[in-house]
């Protein structure tokens, strides 16, 4: 028999289930009175100060859109790193290349394409709920069902695990040894937390949104993708709240490198009510991927200024490819030559000789159909956290 035990302080209860036990958690906000002391509001300083910073340079800077875009793909590649795939840019933005790119090269496995199909579910889900936002929406379970079916249309069949899409579970699902509530207790315990979110909350902000995040968590209220939707609703409550200008803060870096940590801390508030942890955690996350996500667009920003300032003179072709890299990263002889409104033979030649500057590298291997990426901003947007 599997199951959890838990303290007469923990924020729920196990309900009796045939052989098994469900953990019913109780409603927020917590009961009791949170212990935040002189070090927790130093975290919520700096996650604020970074968060500000960063919705200042999302501002200032007059980035193409492609950038902004770059920045969401890392979350949603996080996102999707963390419930198993293995993509990467290369494989995005070539299948993004051949929907431009009417070769007659063959086109892209199935398996291939259902690998990315996840990642651009995840891009396109968050832009869903931007748009949503924008037009005077509001988080919903209604908005919560349309993002859920965006999620897993076309995941891959060893990547999912209901059939239920765009719609709460139907039947219980385990978390390891954890079973979270089933089917029958959704439907009341989601509305009670949609409402605590849409009616203000308790606490400020940031912590309301990481009551909610381990709340919506705990509820695992989808057969699957709840830790997909549960991260893509952080930005977007970011969003909803005015902390983030764009969506260009990828919170999955965190919980991706710190794995081990983010369950334990989610489990110790399940099991004895330990709160405090789990929003120091969730602040600190905040305070350093807004940094990170700060000093990864300033040096997207700088290396763009070098571009204008030794391409942007003479309008060669090599010098007018140089500066529209940043619009259009990923290339092949014909987008080149599509973009610029030149000769294929043109385009090869000012390709070549970017290739020899080190400014753009060749992908594939292949003596034909090459595809070419812009490095130096590749570099910047694959590299590791330099702030942590």
């Amino acid at each position: 028999m599997r199951g959890i035990e838990i303290e007469d302080t923990a924020p729920g209860e196990l309900i009796s289930y045939g052989r098994e036990s469900y953990y019913r958690p109780d409603p927020l906000p917590p009961s009791r009175e949170l212990t935040l002391d002189a070090d927790f509001y130093d975290l919520l300083a700096d996650a604020t100060f970074w968060l500000g910073k960063l919705s200042g340079v999302s501002l200032e800077l007059d980035f193409p859109p492609v950038l902004y875009t770059s920045l969401l793909r890392k979350e949603a590649m996080e996102s999707a790193e963390i419930e198993g795939a293995n993509i990467d840019y290369n494989a995005l933005y070539s299948l993004e290349n051949r929907s431009l790119d009417e070769t007659t090269e063959p086109a892209p496995s199935e398996s291939d394409t259902k690998d990315t199909q996840e990642v651009l579910n995840y891009e396109q889900a968050i832009e869903d709920g931007i748009d949503k936002l924008d037009s005077g929406g509001e988080i919903s379970v209604s908005l919560l069902h349309g993002l859920h079916e965006t999620l897993l249309t076309d995941v891959p069949d060893d990547r999912l695990d209901t059939e239920t899409i765009g719609a709460y579970k139907t039947v219980p699902n385990h978390l390891g040894d954890f079973l979270p509530p089933v089917p029958g207790e959704i439907e009341g315990l989601m509305d009670a937390l949609v409402t605590y979110y849409r009616t203000g909350g308790s606490y400020h902000t940031l912590l309301d949104i990481a009551l909610f995040h381990y709340q919506f968590e705990t509820i695992h209220p989808y057969g699957d993708g709840n830790g997909r939707l549960g991260r893509l609703l952080i930005t977007l409550q970011l969003y909803d709240a005015g902390l983030l200008e764009r969506p260009n803060l990828y919170l999955s870096e965190y919980f991706n490198r710190n794995k081990a940590s983010y369950v334990d801390r989610m489990e110790a508030v399940r099991t004895h009510g330990d709160w405090e942890a789990w929003l120091s955690f969730f602040l600190k996350g905040i305070a350093q991927q807004a940094e990170e996500s700060v000093d990864r667009t300033l040096a997207l920003d700088t290396l763009r200024r070098r571009y204008e300032s030794e391409f942007g003179g003479v309008q060669y072709a090599k010098n007018r490819l140089a500066c529209t890299l940043f619009e259009q990263p990923y290339v092949t002889t014909k987008t080149v030559a599509n973009r610029l409104d030149i000769e294929r033979s043109t385009a090869y030649r000012a390709i070549a000789a970017l290739v020899d500057e080190g400014i753009l590298e060749e992908v594939t291997g292949k003596k034909r159909n090459k595809e070419y990426r812009a490095k130096e901003i590749f570099d910047i947007l694959e590299r590791p956290p330099q702030t942590y």
